[in-house]
């Protein structure tokens, strides 16, 4: 179909012109928030519960990946559909296949066509790869939080790396 980068930049904007190239864009774009704010609702509901559950005021590192990858399942969940709206815009005409107006024209052909199965195509394989990133991500996030806002992180930090000075020097 195409022999290189340049060779399928110039393809696509002969054929469709220049906005060809950002087909998918408004999607990804609209599908960012809704999966930020569920994904940051869910694990702090999640690490709610779960501090509720066991009577512990601090989440340790393994609960909070563990937290943050089922945070991260929801979220991709419910946000889910727009990911396969976007990928099938983007896709567009390659290979015989439908061109779709706009993100609810896309949702709406696939709805109307596969059934709501359709919208969640490969939920699972994306599911595994996004689990363990928002774990991790969760992991840093608290991490930095304690290093960066919290106060008493502070004198902690300081003394590890006084002492870590200390044993290099020695």
């Amino acid at each position: 179909m195409y022999d290189n980068v340049l060779h399928a930049f110039v393809k696509i904007v002969r054929e469709g012109g220049p906005g060809e190239l950002y087909r998918g864009l408004a999607p990804s774009l609209i599908g960012v928030v809704p999966y930020a704010a569920t994904n940051f609702y869910a694990y702090e509901t999640l690490r709610r519960l779960y501090r509720r559950a066991t009577g512990r005021a601090d989440v340790g590192p393994a609960a909070t990946l563990l937290i943050g990858s089922a945070a991260g399942a929801i979220a991709s969940t419910a946000t889910f559909p727009l990911e396969v709206a976007r990928k099938q815009m983007q896709v567009g005409a390659v290979g015989g296949r439908q061109v779709y107006r706009h993100v609810l024209h896309a949702m709406y052909c696939i709805l109307r066509g596969e059934g709501a199965a359709g919208l969640y195509r490969g939920l699972g394989p994306s599911c595994i790869k996004l689990m363990p990133a928002a774990g991790i991500s969760f992991m840093c996030y608290e991490a930095l939080k304690k290093v960066l806002v919290e106060e008493e992180a502070a004198p902690e930090l300081e003394a590890e790396c006084a002492e870590e000075i200390k044993e290099k020097v020695a």
